[in-house]
């Protein structure tokens, strides 16, 4: 190893191979607002660090003299501000990818993060920040039988580095929350309040998140949620009536019905997800009104002028029932209204699915009553009115029909997965119902679960995605909870949740795949997911601190990368490190016999074998935006000097970094 692994971790050069410090961040905001708030102290190292003068900075934000602390309205409970510093503690892990155990790993833009919740927040928070449009989840709803997550405080933030795992001697990282336990209620928030706040800076300003639980910890959730997100962005506790009968699991009352809470990040949520731009609100026009004032957009998909020919089962009419606005592919005495699809210069278009595909799902998609007593949903039929304004149904405050029961759910899952047992799975329909209502589809916008369960919410993303033709993404995070021995998934050789979640997607895309053979866009719907599962960092100790390492250690150690890594170990660590999205499409190339890592084209290049300046020349021919090595791949101290040389005369606009 060269003498410059000796360099601070900060040095411009250097990746700092860890999830962002978000104190630290803070303090320079802070610092760029109310300066004199800022001062100097010793750490535990006895090395200075700026910090933050709260009793000024308390003065500054009051416009009385401030002498000690006041009363205020707020929710408080033992732990509450261990998981604001937890929240913003950086940690030293990584993502390494798995490419046996994904589906299309080199180009899908999905992605399944496989480990601790916490942990896949805080390393997502540079490559993703401010980027997801919706959130959802279904977190423990802290019954006395649910596990929790058992987040470690014990330690602080300069401590990060020396813990590399937080499991217990049996290798577990949920324990059950008993309602003996007497900080109850306390664990619960602690563990939803770090999870909640670091969820908030990776929506998009116009992002939404919906929350799922029932009602032992629903005043508290709202509480938590009014302070992380602003009570001003609350939008609604929507009841989903999701057991029509009731289950008499409850003291004096018959439950059948489960919460949503639903925020948003910002006043400039875009309802609907729906670009209500020029070219959509135009698409009307006086042919329009003859077939009603219903148009399926959705469907619609404009050809050149030789698709009916190229197409000719594109073609075809819906007949409309104008009593509930349900659909028929058959004309009858309800059904006796034309609808036809127009494209905006007047001329017939075409829907988007082959006729066999239509007569199989029509009545999936829209036949289903706008208003009725069957069904309240969040519907996506749109309404064009002759005064170019759109319409549109929104979804009401209580959702119910058997769509959303339990036991609908619960066939939905095994008609799909068989004997692979899973308690309480979400509706799908649900799923769906939410996806189409916040997330657009002509975008790539990214849905998040960092409660995956058995991943309803990627399988949700798919149907809706082929539906329309949509380009939406998805995260999903499970924790691998070992599953009990006796289970029937355990039989049929699954160990553990993630590993349910995982099959649940490969089995959705190829069924749909198998289902939809004749339609000629499904080439293009993502079935894919990349599997990512995280783990220690990548590199040793040294890296971080090599200032505690004598020359004489630094002599003996022939790396400052851990012996078990790949080169694709080190590429996704950098990435992170970054900020370039992990969803990118990966191409290794070879040149001169060394492998060299595409990521996006020129996004990113990488490579971490021994460098040389003809190799230099031929990677910055394609002038990439980043390019990072390993110190390993360098003879001597001066070749890095010669490197960013090299860069900066062939490719000037090339960011260079080490490892």
């Amino acid at each position: 190893m060269t003498n410059s692994a000796q360099a601070d971790k900060n040095n411009s050069d250097t990746l700092r191979m860890h999830s962002p410090n978000l104190v630290d961040d803070n303090v320079q905001k802070i610092m760029a607002l109310f300066p004199n708030c800022i001062t100097e102290s010793e750490d535990e190292h006895g090395k200075l660090k700026k910090t933050v003068d709260f009793d000024l900075l308390r003065q500054e934000l009051s416009q009385s003299l401030v002498e000690g602390g006041q009363e205020r309205y707020r929710l408080d409970w033992p732990g509450k501000r261990q998981a604001i510093l937890e929240a913003n503690s950086p940690i030293a892990k990584t993502l390494r990818p798995a490419r046996d155990e994904s589906v299309n790993f080199d180009t899908t833009e999905n992605l399944f993060i496989e480990g601790d919740n916490l942990d896949a927040l805080k390393l997502l928070q540079d490559s993703y920040l401010g980027q997801v449009k919706m959130i959802y989840i279904d977190p423990p709803y802290n019954t006395g039988n649910d596990f929790i997550y058992e987040d470690d405080f014990s330690e602080n933030t300069a401590d990060f580095l020396e813990r590399s795992e937080q499991l217990d001697k049996e290798g577990n990282r949920l324990v059950t929350n008993t309602e003996s336990n007497g900080r109850f209620h306390s664990d619960w928030l602690t563990m939803m309040y770090s999870r909640l706040k670091l969820a908030r800076t990776l929506l998009m300003d116009e992002g939404v998140i919906f929350i799922s639980i029932d009602d032992t910890e629903a005043h508290n959730l709202k509480k938590i949620c009014d302070e992380i997100f602003s009570s001003s962005n609350f939008v609604a506790d929507i009841c989903v009536v999701n057991n029509l009968k009731g289950r008499n699991d409850k003291k004096y009352i018959a439950r059948a019905n489960e919460r949503l809470l639903m925020y948003v990040k910002s006043q400039s949520f875009s309802e609907y997800g729906l670009d209500l731009s020029e070219d959509v609100v135009n698409d009307y026009n006086e042919q329009d009104e003859q077939y009603g004032r219903y148009r399926l957009l959705e469907l619609r998909k404009r050809g050149g002028p030789d698709t009916r020919k190229e197409r000719p089962n594109m073609f075809y009419p819906f007949y409309l029932n104008k009593e509930d606005g349900s659909l028929s592919l058959s004309l009858s005495d309800k059904y006796d209204t034309e609808v036809l699809p127009f494209k905006s210069n007047g001329e017939e278009g075409r829907w988007r699915w082959g006729l066999d595909t239509a007569k199989l799902r029509v009545n999936e998609l829209v036949g289903k009553q706008v208003r009725g007593t069957e069904r309240y949903n969040i519907y996506q039929k749109d309404f064009l009115y002759k005064d170019g304004v759109a319409r549109r149904v929104k979804p009401k405050s209580v959702m119910f029909g058997a769509d959303y029961s339990t036991d609908t759910a619960t066939k939905q899952y095994r008609s799909l997965m068989g004997k692979i047992d899973f308690s309480n799975p979400k509706s799908q329909i649900f799923l769906e119902d939410l996806v189409t209502y916040s997330v657009a589809p002509q975008n790539d916008a990214i849905v998040l679960d960092f409660f995956a369960g058995s991943s309803t919410t990627a399988h949700a993303v798919m149907d809706v995605n082929l539906r329309d033709s949509g380009k939406r993404k998805f995260i999903m995070v499970q924790f691998p909870e070992v599953v009990e021995n006796d289970s029937k998934a355990s039989v049929e050789g699954y160990q553990n949740i993630a590993e349910i979640s995982k099959e649940r997607i490969r089995r959705a895309g190829q069924k749909i795949l198998t289902d939809n053979k004749g339609n000629e866009d499904i080439k293009d719907l993502d079935i894919g997911f990349r599997v990512l599962k995280i783990d220690s960092t990548n590199m040793k100790d040294v890296y971080y601190t090599p200032d505690e390492y004598s020359q004489a250690d630094l002599d003996n150690l022939e790396s400052h990368i851990k012996e078990d890594r790949t080169g694709e170990d080190l590429l996704f660590q950098v990435m992170l490190d970054w900020g370039v999205p992990l969803s990118l499409p990966i191409e290794v190339k070879k040149n001169q016999g060394i492998s060299v890592y595409y990521v996006g084209i020129d996004s990113l290049v990488a490579c971490f074998d021994t460098l040389s300046t003809d190799l230099i020349d031929e990677i910055s021919k394609d002038k990439p935006l980043k390019f990072v090595s390993s110190e390993l791949a360098i003879a001597h101290d001066q070749d890095k000097a010669n490197i960013k040389a090299r860069f900066a005369q062939l490719s000037p606009d090339t960011q260079v970094k080490f490892i």
